[in-house]
């Protein structure tokens, strides 16, 4: 480890499975946790989660070295997993808590995230707007434990579902150049 301190990052992007494996075993990284966060129901479970009631998104919130994977750099990883432009959820997953957002822990993270998202917008990859929400990091509850790190504990099924929710072809239609 660096002697810079490790940070934390939060994003949400849809099914949480489905998040945790591009960040994963990056170097710099050391930590992914799949949880709830932005709602207002303390210690949810995935079931009221997903029930909409919650005001809670399905995220990942991970611990990471600056020095070694700056906050840049997963933003850049962050936006490349997901539909930007949807604002009822993403692929087949609909929904209030399958919205995506970056949930940002310091005015730096916050100045990068939206000078990341205006560069987005101004790309021209996308004919309809970015709605992805930058919004002040909340309380992070953890997922219960069958969901942290599912695309390891159930390969078949965690491709399956990444390949049938249509996220991993828009991934290599809109991102993969």
């Amino acid at each position: 480890m660096s002697g810079q301190a490790l940070k934390k990052a939060t994003f949400a992007g849809g099914c949480f499975w489905c998040m945790v494996s591009p960040f994963d075993e990056q170097p710099g990284i050391h930590n992914v946790i799949s949880g709830y966060t932005g709602g207002h129901v303390e210690n949810p479970t995935y079931e009221q989660v997903c029930s909409n009631q919650t005001g809670h998104l399905e995220a990942v919130q991970i611990t990471y070295d600056p020095a070694v994977f700056p906050y840049e750099k997963l933003l850049e990883l962050f936006w490349s997993q997901i539909d930007p432009t949807d604002p009822g959820g993403q692929f087949h997953d609909r929904g209030e808590s399958y919205k995506t957002a970056i949930f940002y822990h310091d005015e730096e993270q916050k100045q990068l995230a939206l000078q990341s998202k205006l560069s987005l917008e101004q790309s021209g990859r996308f004919t309809k707007p970015v709605v992805t929400e930058i919004i002040e990091a909340a309380v992070f509850y953890p997922a219960e434990e069958y969901h942290q790190h599912y695309y390891k504990k159930n390969p078949l099924h965690y491709q399956l579902y990444r390949k049938g929710s249509g996220r991993e072809d828009y991934i290599k239609q809109h991102w993969e150049e």
